[in-house]
């Protein structure tokens, strides 16, 4: 469970996507759905051993770096432009994001990241498969930190809401969140 979370709970596109929308009451239920369901598949898969079939070919994970980057970079100049405007983005005003675009985006920002892939199924699959027969045991633990996780941080995050009731919190959130993507992208691009 605590190796899990220590991959789990790491702020990446996902989670700030998701404390976002938490921030803003907008389809947390369905967003923390989908995050738990990912990483049930993912990390059953690096159980299962995709891990290896990956090592195997490893031509595929310099697409993913690349597919991947572009998507982190183009989220990070989305979050910069909205640090611009936050009049737009206080939590009371401005448009809620259609449920079907917060699915796509929630979806692209988990499946469409290669640290999702290194995470759940490399570090967690080898980890797992290390215990051998046991290794289902560490898949219930590594689920446990995601039924965790994912709930506290998208249904927690309506704390912060009275934070956030000022624009300019809004704009330190979306260049932290701009920053973040686009270094998860440069890092990409690089290694």
């Amino acid at each position: 469970m605590l190796t899990g979370l220590a991959l789990i709970v790491a702020v990446g596109a996902q989670n700030a996507f998701l404390l976002r929308q938490g921030i803003r009451g907008e389809h947390v239920l369905p967003l923390v759905a989908l995050c738990m369901v990912s990483d049930v598949v993912g990390i059953a898969l690096g159980v299962a051993g995709l891990g290896a079939v990956l090592d195997r070919w490893p031509a595929v994970l310099p697409v993913a770096q690349v597919g991947g980057a572009a998507y982190l970079l183009a989220f990070g100049a989305q979050s910069a432009l909205r640090a611009w405007r936050p009049k737009a983005l206080e939590t009371d005003s401005g448009p809620t994001m259609p449920l079907g675009r917060a699915v796509l985006l929630m979806l692209a920002l988990t499946w469409l990241n290669p640290h999702f892939y290194l995470d759940s199924m490399l570090m967690l699959g080898t980890v797992a498969n290390s215990f051998g027969d046991q290794r289902w045991l560490f898949f219930a633990g590594a689920l446990v930190a995601s039924a965790l996780w994912f709930p506290a941080l998208g249904f927690g995050a309506r704390l912060l809401r009275g934070l956030f009731a000022r624009p300019s919190a809004w704009r330190v959130l979306d260049s932290a969140i701009a920053v973040l993507m686009g270094a998860l992208g440069v890092g990409l691009l690089v290694h």
